[in-house]
């Protein structure tokens, strides 16, 4: 399994509003696609130095499924159009490691 890990920043004033739109629209929307190998999201976020930080952690079975995620290129991070309107900077490539360990 592959784990792909991202990071977003915004600023305090706009991290509800961003987590909000990954929620209700932007993770919905993924799960809509129905990839094949697909398998879960997870949201994380915190305040640092006066900024908000989320890092997203998608799991899929494979590459080729990250790749019918995020296409050839997939290391190239997918953010949609109103995530970059409340997004202060990001992460323009996603980092995937192999999941070697779920558990004990």
């Amino acid at each position: 399994m592959i784990s792909r890990i991202w990071h977003g920043w915004t600023t305090p004033n706009n991290a509800d509003k961003y987590e909000v739109l990954l929620k209700e629209e932007i993770f919905i929307g993924i799960h809509k696609r129905n990839i094949s190998g697909f398998k879960d999201i997870q949201l994380f976020r915190r305040e640092i130095n006066g900024e908000a930080e989320f890092v997203t952690i998608m799991v899929f079975d494979s590459l080729d499924a990250v790749r019918e995620f995020a296409g050839d290129d997939y290391e190239i991070a997918v953010v949609p159009e109103k995530a970059r309107a409340v997004l202060s900077h990001f992460d323009a490539k996603s980092q995937h490691y192999e999941i070697r360990l779920v558990g004990i």
